[in-house]
């Protein structure tokens, strides 16, 4: 927020109770006056003050709602309450001049209540600011506060007396509110003299004043008051200087009342008939067709609603339609919501894609979501798979914790062990959401119940508790790793010696893990069962975070190695990953295989998690020990006859893999590539492995727009070798093939938009825009050919990241 930006909020918009805590009432309390009855003598002596705070708003002077009182406290002094008054009345209910009436009662007297004395606060400053935090109030001695606009009771304490103290109560206070920094040094010494202050004036005034300390609630910007309905505020006047002043406008964002009037007429329901008949013109058409095109991201104008609507009986049989009509639905308005909801069921069915989109933040009708999940339900389990992560993010935007949604998921994933395992995850690690917990908690509840109740199948596999439990000992397993984790980093000394530490551990104290009581079904991929961790094969990589490489036998006798890290979030790579092995299907449905290694990877938690171990080299160290790509895949696949002594096989594998990732990594925009996190596999096939920075974000200076680096360009012979053109016609082909599923791939992220991965959680809108820009759908096949071709060429011909790239490996090379 910029210094001459002022944010708030309007009391009228604020539909919560007046909410604030009577902390404690500072001062010496006189002695208690003597009893009526001559023979109470000897009371006097034992009699404790019990004392209570009767708290009454007032608004315009008279008495509003029902005064609230505290609990009798009679240990002091200070006598301390510390408790929160919630009343009736809501902020909106406020004005200008509402007041908090306090007095203070003692009950120790006998039958009548004797006032302690009473103080009254407005509640809205001099500027029409509510006021926030605690505030010191003086008590008017054996007076019942008056609540009157007048008050003869006023809590503040005269200018003429304010002393030092107050000025510091005063400055404690905006401390509190966090409006002065913090320096925990200099704080501890101030607040260590504001203590002697506070003596010594307590000695020269002899505590002759009594005091109630009330803390009013805090909000995340300051509440400016303004009366319910209205919609101006006056604006503060502009001194005529050039200093440029942000000014709010209130009609920012709101429905223009003659424009929306025009469009309730247009709408009305008695053109139903009418409506039914109408068929576009050829230039009506046309704008149909056109915003039929658009992305699911745009945001449609009133003329397109209104157009949409108007031919709604002729679009029923474009299936593309339906999401862009139900765009267009004033659903607040009963009766045309309830003719939309009688329109979707007639309409053509739509594909599973845009049913993804009806699921976004952007639809809360219960119908049209549940309509979503009935399209959602024709799709086979693979398929569904694919779209997991997304839709138990679309959780969040249901309107109930056990939504149509959620038994959807659940009730695919008893029939698919492969589903269930992976929703268990996706829901587990949510649950560490506090906004969001309760939802995800239900939906983990509800698989466990269901899969609980699940009998032994035909083909005599595991009963539902047999099945639930090889999921909990998954978790069983990681807590297990991170516990290995910890010991192992705590290990003095190199790599080799916590590698040495490791296998001890799980050779002696941890010998369970080398061999299970029973099989667990592996995280990664829940089909495969795994019997135990193989000592001698396991290690730990050189990294800052050590991460273990663990090998595990197999039931079918066979070894799995996967990569288990803790103290790094990867959900961020697990959803890369996911679009890797999405846009892999894409492909593959349209007979192009770019030999894409979408190896499997899995958050168990925020900063905890597992991939799949793929046996490669780095790049960067493929050219230190071979000097080039070429040599290192002419010792694995020598062809004397073959391109550049290389097999023909190999070479095509590897400019196809290269195609693949460069066309990928420049449409999520993935960042921070270098030598080090581009692997090589011994038959030709490249990869890319952490992704930390997506959808444009970059460490690094002047990025190239696409991840080519000069070495594979060598690899295929020279920008000008017939190797590099089938490269880049490779790219072009998977290019325009991506573009055509762009609607799939942005409704997904859409449905990411209210996750925590980092570089979507820090502008949803932008990300997804910047996403969208990356799929040029301005342009056709054709133009977005010649349009990825200059791409092509403007990357390779980038030196400034090579030397980039330089400086980098020396940095890797001293570390």
């Amino acid at each position: 927020m910029s210094g001459n930006e002022f944010r708030f909020f309007l009391s009228c918009d604020i539909n919560l109770p007046v909410t604030f805590k009577i902390e404690r009432l500072d001062g010496k309390l006189s002695p208690p006056k003597p009893p009526d009855s001559a023979d109470g003598d000897g009371i006097i002596e034992d009699r404790k003050p019990e004392l209570y705070v009767e708290c009454s708003l007032f608004i315009d002077g008279a008495p509003f709602g029902l005064p609230m009182r505290t609990r009798l406290e009679s240990v002091g002094p200070s006598y301390c309450w510390n408790e929160l008054i919630t009343l009736s009345t809501k902020y909106r209910d406020l004005t200008a001049n509402s007041q908090l009436a306090l007095t203070v009662y003692d009950v120790s007297c006998g039958k009548n209540e004797e006032v302690v004395g009473g103080a009254t606060i407005r509640l809205f400053n001099m500027k029409k600011q509510l006021k926030t935090g605690k505030h010191k109030l003086r008590l008017w001695a054996g007076k019942e506060a008056d609540g009157s606009i007048n008050t003869t009771t006023p809590g503040r304490v005269p200018r003429e007396e304010r002393g030092e103290l107050e000025r510091l109560e005063k400055l404690v206070n905006k401390y509190e509110r966090g409006q002065i920094q913090r320096v925990d040094w200099l704080d501890r010494l101030a607040f260590k003299a504001m203590e002697k202050i506070k003596e010594r004036e307590s000695i020269k005034n002899g505590s002759s004043h009594l005091y109630v300390v009330v803390d009013f609630c805090s909000f995340e910007h300051r509440v400016v008051f303004q009366e319910s309905g209205a919609n101006f505020l006056i604006p503060s006047p502009i001194a005529s200087t050039n200093e440029l002043v942000t000014v709010w406008d209130p009609e920012v964002g709101k429905t223009n009342p003659s424009e929306h009037k025009q469009l309730k007429l247009a709408r009305s329901l008695n053109r139903g008939i009418i409506d039914r008949d109408l068929k576009p013109s050829s230039v009506e058409r046309k704008s149909i067709q056109r915003i039929l095109r658009y992305p699911p991201t745009r945001t449609l104008t009133g003329e397109e609603k209104q157009l949409l609507w108007k031919f709604r009986f002729s679009l029923m049989s474009e299936k593309r339609a339906l999401t862009k009509f139900l765009r267009c639905v004033e659903w607040s308005d009963v009766q045309e919501a309830k003719q939309a909801l009688e329109l979707m069921g007639k309409w053509e069915t739509i594909d599973v894609c845009d049913a993804l989109e009806l699921l976004s933040p952007v639809f809360e009708s219960e119908e049209v979501r549940a309509y979503a999940v009935s399209v959602l339900e024709r799709a086979d389990d693979e398929e569904l798979q694919c779209y997991l992560l997304q839709l138990v993010q679309a959780l969040r935007f249901e309107r109930s914790d056990k939504s149509r949604l959620s038994h959807f998921l659940v009730q695919r994933s008893l029939g698919n062990i492969d589903l269930a395992s992976f929703l268990r995850w996706y829901v587990a690690v949510e649950l560490q959401d506090p906004v969001y917990a309760r939802r995800f908690y239900s939906t983990y509840e509800l698989l466990e119940e269901s899969m609980l109740k699940l009998g032994p199948s035909a083909n005599g596999d595991e009963d539902g508790f047999k099945l639930w439990q090889s999921l909990v000992r998954q978790t069983e397993l990681t807590a297990q790793l991170c516990s290995i984790m910890r010991d192992v980093r705590n290990v003095r000394g190199g790599t080799q010696k916590k590698i040495e530490k490791l296998r001890q551990l799980l050779s002696g104290l941890l010998s369970e893990l080398t061999y299970f009581d029973e099989p667990i079904r592996s995280p990664l991929a829940p089909r495969v069962l795994i019997s135990g961790i193989i000592p001698s094969e396991s290690s730990i990589f050189k990294s800052a975070l050590h991460p273990l490489r663990l090998a595990f036998r197999t039931s079918t006798g066979g070894t799995c190695k996967i990569i288990f890290k803790k103290g790094d979030d990867l959900r961020q790579d697990q959803l890369v990953i996911q679009m890797v092995s999405l846009m892999d299907r894409l492909l593959k449905l349209e007979n192009l295989d770019l030999h894409l290694t979408p190896y499997r990877v899995l958050a168990t938690g925020h900063d905890e998690g597992m991939m799949e171990f793929i046996p490669s080299k780095s790049l960067a160290q493929i050219l230190s020990e071979h000097r080039s790509i070429t040599s290192y895949l002419q010792k694995f696949h020598p062809d004397d006859d073959g391109p550049f002594g290389i097999t023909a096989t190999c070479l095509e594998t590897f400019i196809k893999s290269c195609a693949g990732y460069s066309v990928i990594t420049y449409i999520l925009g993935i960042g921070d590539r270098h030598l080090d996190n581009l692997l090589l596999q011994d038959d030709g096939r490249l990869f890319h492995v952490d992704f930390g920075f997506i959808l444009g974000r970059d460490p690094k200076p002047f990025p190239p727009p696409m991840k080519l680096c000069k070495e594979m360009v060598e690899a295929m012979g020279g920008a000008e070798s017939q190797y590099y053109t089938r490269f880049k016609s490779y790219c072009c082909e998977a290019y325009n093939i991506l573009r055509k599923s762009s609607n799939l791939i942005l409704n997904l992220f859409h449905l990411m938009a209210g996750s925590n991965i980092p570089d979507i959680a820090s502008d949803p809108e932008k990300g997804i825009l910047k996403l969208q820009e990356k799929f040029r759908l301005d342009l056709d096949d054709e133009e977005s050919i010649h349009f990825f071709q200059d791409l092509i060429n403007e990357s390779v011909s980038a030196l400034f990241p090579q030397m980039v790239e330089t400086i980098h490996r020396w940095a890797q090379y001293w570390r």
